[in-house]
């Protein structure tokens, strides 16, 4: 392989959801995370589903007409500022688990409304 071919980013990290949820990830993602809604080509619309971003990141979730949350699957988030953003989700009533296990890092985990968990993460300073 030579230098100029090869991954450079994760795009998007694509989770599953329910059919007719869309107006709870909205309100989770857009107004709890902070996330802006960005439009879905008209041809995925139609599926149902949301896509939101902040900054580079983008997550994207579609329908799963047999949806099931993963356990244990999940996107890692960078956050600056992680026990500020923390105490933004409990103030929108999410439950944040704190863990201590990741060496270099303060971390914790917290799920959507649909049961998709997802991890926050700081460097230590």
């Amino acid at each position: 392989m030579t230098a100029s071919v090869g991954l450079t980013a994760v795009d998007h990290v694509q989770l599953a959801a329910p059919p007719g949820c869309e107006d709870a990830l909205r309100a989770f993602y857009a107004e709890a995370l902070g996330m802006t809604e960005i439009p879905k080509p008209p041809v995925l619309a139609a599926r149902g589903g949301c896509w939101f971003a902040a900054g580079p990141v983008q997550l994207h979730l579609g329908v799963e007409e047999d949806f099931r949350p993963a356990k244990k699957a999940h996107p890692g988030l960078r956050v600056t500022g992680i026990v500020e953003y923390a105490a933004r989700l409990e103030a929108h009533g999410v439950h944040v688990a704190w863990d201590d296990n990741l060496p270099g890092h303060r971390r914790f985990h917290a799920h959507d409304p649909v049961g998709n968990r997802l991890e926050y993460l700081e460097p230590d300073a």
